[in-house]
């Protein structure tokens, strides 16, 4: 067993923890890297294994910070996304060198879930692309159901956001989901049309 290969089961054994369960019955943050990494190796056909590892440590441990932990509102959510970011991204780092990975490939992994460089680190891109679409193709209903009491508008504004983060490549992969009416309905509008 190679390094990759022991960190990927270090990294999985981690995602085992979350309380939380997908509908099969695994980690719902084990379904998630599953989802995160099908999506790079679709954005980036011909990915390097260390991008393929980065993309199942999106959300390492994410469950042990819930977003309730945080003030509601704007400021208390960038501040607990910027804190998981750093957090994600230090965790992979060790758990990639307890593996055996290379000093800088653990830290390449490190900037890329930490989202440094977002548009001009293509390993950042790539994590940010797939996490977007993974958002769109699975969570968006639920989101909006959860925040029944959003304004339109402010549902229009999340999505213009995310979508000026996509990659030209993840805006064209995000025009061909099918999606939910609702949901690719509000896409339309927030895009003009």
């Amino acid at each position: 067993m190679n390094a990759f290969e022991r960190a990927r089961g270090l990294v999985d054994e981690a995602h085992e923890a979350d309380p939380l369960r997908a509908s099969d019955g695994r980690a719902a943050e084990l379904d998630y890297a599953d989802k995160m990494e099908a999506w790079v190796k679709r954005l980036v056909p011909d990915a390097p294994e260390l991008l393929l590892l980065a993309a199942r440590c999106q959300h390492l441990e994410r469950w042990s910070v819930p977003r309730a932990s945080y003030p509601e509102g704007r400021a208390g959510y960038l501040t607990w996304r910027k804190f998981l970011y750093g957090k994600q991204a230090g965790r992979a780092k060790e758990l990639l060198l307890q593996a055996g990975v290379s000093e800088a490939e653990a830290e390449e992994v490190a900037t890329w879930v930490s989202k440094t460089g977002l548009k001009t680190n293509a390993g950042t891109q790539a994590l940010e692309d797939a996490a977007i679409l993974v958002f769109l193709e699975n969570e968006s209903l639920a989101f909006v159901a959860q925040h029944a009491d959003y304004p339109h508008e402010k549902f229009l504004n999340i999505l213009r956001k995310n979508w000026a983060k996509l990659s030209s490549a993840g805006q064209q992969a995000a025009l061909g989901l099918e999606l939910p009416a609702e949901v690719a309905a509000m896409i339309r509008e927030a895009l003009g049309g």
